[in-house]
C-alpha cells in the first residue's frame, strides 16, 4: 500500500480549507483517510498552517511520501529537515502576533474596569454626600419647627 501525506479539501465554495491527511494514494482526494495530521487555511493573513510534528515524523519514518504542497509545508515547519537528520531545525511558518493584540486588549479592559470603578465610587460618594446634606437639612428644619412647637404647648398649659 502506497501511503501519501496530502491535502483534503473541506470548507465552502470559493472558501477552501484543507486538512493535512495520511491516506492511501489510490483513494479519492476527499475520500477516507488513515489519519489527520494538520490543518491549512489559506484564507487567513498570514495563512494558518498547523502540523502535528510527531505524527508526521512517524509517517515519514514508515515510508509515507508527501505531496508537493505538503512537502513545502514540511520544509517551512522544519519537519523535513528533522526527517533528513539536520541538527538545526527552524520553524519558518509565519504566525499572527496575537500576543501583542491580546496584551493590548487586556490592558484596555483593565483600564476600562478601573475607570468604571472610579466612576462608581465617585457616584456613591456624591450620593452619600447628597443624602447627608438632605438628612442635615431635614434635621435642621425639624429642629427649627420643633422649638416653637415645644414652646406653644407650654404657653397653652400656662393659660
Amino acid at each position: 500500500m502506497a501511503v501519501r501525506i496530502r491535502l483534503k479539501r473541506i470548507g465552502k465554495i470559493h472558501h477552501p480549507i484543507y486538512r493535512v491527511v495520511v491516506v492511501d494514494s489510490r483513494k479519492k482526494r476527499d475520500g477516507r483517510v488513515i489519519e489527520e495530521v494538520g490543518k491549512y487555511d489559506p484564507n487567513q493573513e498570514p495563512s494558518l498552517i498547523e502540523l502535528e510534528s510527531e505524527r508526521i515524523q512517524y509517517w515519514l519514518g514508515v515510508g509515507a511520501q508527501p505531496s508537493d504542497a505538503v512537502h513545502r509545508f514540511l520544509v517551512l515547519s522544519g519537519d523535513w529537515a528533522k526527517f533528513k537528520g539536520a541538527k538545526n531545525v527552524e520553524n519558518r511558518i509565519r504566525t499572527k502576533d496575537e500576543g501583542d493584540d491580546v496584551a493590548a486588549a487586556i490592558k484596555a479592559a483593565d483600564d476600562a474596569a478601573e475607570k468604571a470603578k472610579a466612576k462608581k465610587a465617585e457616584a456613591e460618594a456624591k450620593a452619600k454626600k447628597e443624602a447627608e446634606a438632605a438628612k442635615a437639612a431635614a434635621e435642621s428644619e425639624k429642629a427649627a419647627e420643633g422649638t416653637p412647637a415645644e414652646e406653644a404647648p407650654a404657653e397653652e398649659k400656662a393659660e
